[in-house]
């Protein structure tokens, strides 16, 4: 009679059933697929790191590696380019710039360089740029003088908006700018500039405009006569007063001032030689009368 061998039950035993079970979750197999390396590496490369020489030494690897990157050819900046302005401002650029060239545009600050160029007061705007060929290239839109304004502190060159270009230290070196006096001109440069125009028909006896009181103008012309215009509506005052010079020419005469700061009583006032012989001839009529 055989012996009959039991056959093996294919049932898992209760660990290898569980840990079947735990190997189906989503968790444990990101884990050992994601987790486990990562923790194993980063122990590693802690471990390799926590030499200071270590560290040093990749430090100027890297160190090295940037520097050769960087001053490539290709990336090096040799010369600047000014491009819209005279002589004098590309001086002052330059020497604000203060850069060494040949320099890797990586090292050059461009907001930074921005700042300090667009900082000279004879510039309005300027923008940088490096182009093709290693060139550093500043376009620049260099304010404009129209008028020349003397103040407290000397003589200085003013555009349109009142801002100071530059200095001067004679008046004759520009000769071909109209002359403003006075606290405050520089902020009403607009309204100059339209009596200026109004002035046009006796320009050749204009002298300059003088602020007064910070709210109105003064027309000084040659002889030592003053066209006083009042706050309000200047140019219309000054037309008024050239209209009647061209009809009865009172600029002509022995005056000191046309004074039009009340527009509806103006007054003219006569020098005090003038005044001196009114009073002669007046006090001739009266002797004749008796």
């Amino acid at each position: 009679m055989r012996k009959v061998t039991p056959k093996a039950d294919p049932a898992p035993s209760r660990w290898a059933y569980r840990m079947q079970r735990i190997m189906l979750t989503p968790t444990y197999r990101m884990g050992l697929r994601i987790g486990l390396p990562f923790v194993l590496s980063a122990g590693i490369v802690t471990a390799y790191l926590s030499s200071q020489d270590r560290q040093d030494a990749i430090r100027m690897q890297v160190a090295e590696i940037r520097n050769y990157f960087e001053t490539r050819p290709q990336f090096m900046v040799k010369l600047m380019s000014v491009e819209g302005v005279s002589r004098t401002v590309e001086e002052d650029i330059r020497e604000v710039s203060s850069i060494d060239f040949p320099v890797s545009s990586f090292d050059l600050d461009l907001d930074a360089l921005h700042n300090t160029i667009a900082s000279i007061p004879a510039i309005a705007s300027v923008s940088l740029r490096v182009r093709a060929g290693g060139v550093l290239d500043v376009q620049v839109t260099e304010r404009q003088p129209v008028m020349l304004w003397r103040s407290a502190d000397g003589l200085a060159l003013i555009d349109r908006e009142g801002v100071i270009v530059g200095g001067l230290n004679n008046r004759l070196e520009r000769p071909d700018l109209p002359l403003v006096v006075g606290e405050g001109a520089d902020k009403a440069v607009p309204e100059a500039l339209l009596l200026m125009a109004a002035a046009e028909p006796i320009l050749d006896r204009v002298r300059g405009l003088v602020r007064v009181g910070d709210r109105r103008w003064d027309v000084a012309l040659d002889r030592d006569q003053r066209i006083m215009l009042p706050e309000q509506a200047p140019v219309t005052a000054l037309e008024s007063v050239i209209a009647l010079n061209q009809a009865q020419d009172v600029l002509d005469r022995d005056l000191a001032a046309v004074d039009m700061r009340l527009a509806s009583r103006p007054t003219i006032r006569m020098n005090e030689d003038a005044v001196q012989m009114w009073w002669k001839i007046k006090d001739i009529v009266v002797e004749t009368n008796r």
